[in-house]
């Protein structure tokens, strides 16, 4: 595992060394003191689950879902607004279907 996929305050091991992580570069040892760690360091995870992202595999939400349930938010807001700032709602729902275009 590479020091990106490490999050901050993340434990590792380098070099027989326990470190933790405490910049984007950077790790502190538990014996003290910083040190850099090169980007093509392989490094042990400790006490953290191990996953790789992978491309292609994130989340992918349905169109019609989305406006479905972006219709039924609008529906609602615009039954507890005035009728002074329907027209305002209105066009930020434009702007909101605009976008996920």
């Amino acid at each position: 595992m590479k020091l990106q996929h490490i999050p901050l305050g993340g434990r590792f091991e380098f070099e027989g060394k326990v470190f933790v992580k405490t910049g984007p570069l950077t790790a502190s040892s538990e014996q003290g003191g910083q040190c850099m760690i090169p980007r093509y360091a392989h490094l042990k995870p400790l006490d953290l689950p191990v996953t790789e992202d992978k491309p292609g595999l994130r989340r992918k939400l349905d169109e019609k879902a989305v406006k479905a349930a972006f219709n039924d938010f609008y529906g609602t807001c615009s039954a507890l607004l005035g009728e002074s700032a329907r027209p305002e709602l209105e066009a930020a729902r434009q702007r909101f279907l605009a976008a996920l275009k």
